[in-house]
C-alpha cells in the first residue's frame, strides 16, 4: 500500500536529544522517512493526510534493549505486546538465548531446553542464515536487532554438559559467532546464571568477546547479581577490555534484602570501567520484581546434562537431600534466586499445565501441606521443567537510583510470547510504567531525558541503523502519546493488561497502532548493524 505524504500537527515533540519538549510540526514523506521537523503552521496542509496530535507528545518509536521475543515471527498471532506500548524496535536474542545456530548433534538438547522458556518450536533450521531467512518469511511485527547468544553457541557444539571446550571446539563456537555476525548480528549476549553459559569460564568469553570488535557489543546477564555481584562487574570489565569489544550490562540490579541501598557502589565500579577505556553500558526495567526460568532457583552443580540429568538429580531421593543442603548452605559464588527473595517471594507465573500459576511457592506450600522445597522439586517435575516464576528481590530505589544514572536504558525482559499463564507486567507495560511511574509522579527524569534513554541512547549503542530521533531523514518510527494518562496497573497476579495513554504508533510512515488496537499488518523488519 501507497504511503500519503502525512502532516502530524499540534504535537510537543520530544525529539529524542535529551531536552525539554517543544511544539512543532513533523512532515512525514511518502518513502516513509521524516522530511521535516518545523515550527507549528509553518508546514502548509496542501495535498497530505494531517494528523492533528493536539495535546500529545510526539517520540521516536520506543527501542527496547532486552527482550526475548524471538520466535514471535513464528507465531500465528500477532505479538502486540510491544507495539502497543510504542516500542518500534526490540534487540532479542538475549541472556545466551537465541534460536541460532543449532547442532546437528545436539539439536534435542537445543529444543529440549528451549522449552523451559520458550513454546514449543519446531526448529528444523540449523544455521543462522536459515534462521534470519525464516524469520523474515513470517514478518514482523516490530523491527528486530538480532544478537546471537553464548549459551546457544555453547549448547550447539558442547551440547548441556558442564565442560570446559577444547581448542578445536573453541574454533567451532567462534566460526558459528563469525557467521551470525557475518549474517547480521549485532554482537553475542551470555547468560552467566543459566546453563550450558554457567560452567563456562571468563577465558571462554574473552576469547569470543575478542571477535566482536569495536563496533558488535557483547551484552552480559552477569554471572551474579546479589552478593558477587561487585565481582561479576569486575568479570565483564575485564571481557570487555581483554576481548577488545564493548559491554553491555543487562538488567542491571542489586538483588537481596541485605545489599538494597547499595546501587552507588555498583554505579561506582561501572564508571571506574568507563574512565579506565571501557565502553560500557546498562539498562534496567523499572519493577523491583524479575523474572525467569524456574529452574533458575537450583544450584549450578544441578543444571548438567539437559532435562534429562536435571529430572534425574530431582526424582533421585539423595540428589534431594544434597539439594537441601545446598539450598541451606550455599555455594561459594553462587547468588541464590530463594535466599534474595524469600520462598513468600517466588510467585508461579506460567507452567506448562497451567497448574500452580498464581501463587507463591510459599502459598503452594501452606495449601499443599508440604514443605516449600518438596513444592519446588514437584512443580519442576510435574512440568518437566517448563515452568517460570516472578521473583520479588530487589529494592525499587536501587532501580530509579540506576535509571538516573547518565545514559542508562530500558529493556522489557519480557519472557517469550506464547506461553500463557502469567507471565511478568513487564512485558505489556514497561515503557508506559517509565513515563507514568518514574516521570510523572517521581521525577526521577525530565520527560525529554527519559525520552531519549528510550530512543537515541539504544540507537547509539546498539547502532541501530535511521531511528532513535525525530529528525530529518530518519525513519519515520514513531509513537505518540499522553503525558498526563500514560502509564500501566502493574498487577502480578493478573497482568495481561493494555498500557493507558499510547494513542498511536507509526512504522516507517505507517499508522500501526490507533486508540490502542493494533492496526497491522506486520510493518517490521529485521535490521542490521548500522556501518
Amino acid at each position: 500500500m501507497q504511503i500519503r505524504e502525512s502532516l502530524i500537527r499540534g504535537a510537543v515533540v520530544a525529539d529524542g536529544g535529551g531536552g525539554e519538549p517543544a511544539p512543532a510540526d513533523v512532515l512525514v514523506d511518502a518513502r516513509g522517512r521524516i522530511a521535516a521537523v518545523s515550527p507549528p503552521g509553518s508546514i502548509p496542509p496542501a495535498d497530505r493526510a494531517t494528523v492533528d496530535a493536539t495535546g500529545l507528545v510526539l517520540a521516536p518509536g520506543f527501542v527496547d534493549v532486552h527482550s526475548h521475543a524471538d520466535n514471535a515471527p513464528l507465531l500465528a498471532e500477532d505479538d502486540t505486546s510491544k507495539i502497543l506500548q510504542g516500542v518500534t524496535t526490540e534487540v532479542v536474542g538475549n541472556c545466551g538465548f537465541s534460536l541460532a545456530p543449532i547442532g546437528p548433534a545436539t539439536a534435542a538438547e537445543m529444543t529440549s531446553f528451549s522449552r523451559r522458556i520458550f513454546p514449543p518450536l519446531g526448529m528444523e533450521w540449523r544455521d543462522w542464515s536459515e534462521w534470519t531467512a525464516l524469520l523474515d518469511s513470517r514478518g514482523y511485527v516490530t523491527n528486530y536487532a538480532p544478537l546471537v547468544g553464548h549459551g546457544t553457541l555453547r549448547i550447539a557444539v558442547l551440547g548441556m554438559a558442564d565442560a570446559t571446550p577444547d581448542r578445536a571446539q573453541l574454533a567451532e563456537m567462534a566460526g558459528l559467532l563469525d557467521k551470525a555476525l557475518e549474517g547480521g548480528a549485532f554482537g553475542m549476549s551470555s547468560g552467566l546464571v543459566y546453563p550450558p553459559a554457567v560452567f563456562s569460564e571468563t577465558e571462554e568469553l574473552v576469547a569470543l568477546a575478542a571477535r566482536l570488535g569495536r563496533e558488535r557489543l557483547y551484552t552480559t546477564h552477569m554471572r551474579g547479581e546479589g552478593d558477587s555481584l561487585l565481582q561479576s562487574l569486575a568479570e565483564t570489565a575485564r571481557i570487555g577490555a581483554e576481548g577488545g569489544c564493548p559491554v553491555h550490562i543487562s538488567h542491571l540490579k542489586w538483588t537481596g534484602r541485605s545489599n538494597w541501598g547499595r546501587m552507588p557502589e555498583a554505579l561506582a565500579a561501572i564508571r571506574r570501567a568507563a574512565e579506565d577505556g571501557l565502553a560500557v553500558s546498562k539498562d534496567i526495567y523499572p519493577y523491583p520484581a524479575g523474572s525467569t526460568m524456574l529452574t533458575g532457583l537450583l544450584p549450578p552443580p544441578f543444571l548438567a546434562d539437559g532435562d534429562e540429568g536435571v529430572l534425574a538429580r530431582l526424582e533421585s531421593a539423595e540428589s534431594r537431600r544434597q539439594l537441601a543442603v545446598m539450598m541451606e548452605r550455599g555455594l561459594p559464588g553462587w547468588d541464590s534466586h530463594q535466599h534474595s527473595a524469600g520462598w513468600d517471594g517466588v510467585l508461579v507465573s506460567t507452567t506448562a499445565s497451567h497448574r500452580y500459576e498464581g501463587r507463591t511457592i510459599a502459598e503452594l506450600s501452606a495449601a499443599l501441606g508440604e514443605p516449600e522445597l518438596d513444592v519446588l522439586v514437584r512443580v519442576l517435575r510435574e512440568e518437566r521443567l517448563r515452568a517460570s516464576m516472578v521473583i520479588f528481590s530487589m529494592d525499587e530505589e536501587d532501580v530509579r537510583t540506576a535509571f538516573a544514572d547518565p545514559d542508562t536504558m530500558v529493556g522489557t525482559d519480557g519472557l517469550p510470547p506464547g506461553t500463557g499463564g502469567k507471565p511478568h507486567p513487564r512485558l505489556f507495560g514497561t515503557f508506559p510504567r517509565i513515563l507514568g511511574e518514574y516521570v510523572r509522579k517521581a521525577a526521577v527524569l525530565p520527560l525529554g531525558e527519559a525520552v531519549r534513554r528510550m530512543t537515541a541512547v539504544p540507537a547509539r549503542t546498539f547502532r541501530i541503523p535511521d531511528r532513535g530521533a525525530v529528525r530529518p531523514g530518519l525513519v519515520a518510527d514513531l509513537v505518540a502519546f499522553d503525558p498526563e494518562s500514560v502509564g500501566h496497573e502493574t498487577d502480578y497476579r493478573d497482568p495481561v493488561r493494555p498500557p493507558t495513554g499510547i494513542a498511536w504508533v507509526m512504522q516507517a510512515g505507517r499508522l500501526v497502532v490507533d486508540g490502542g488496537r493494533y492496526l497491522g499488518p506486520r510493518s517490521g523488519r529485521r535490521l542490521s548493524p548500522a556501518d
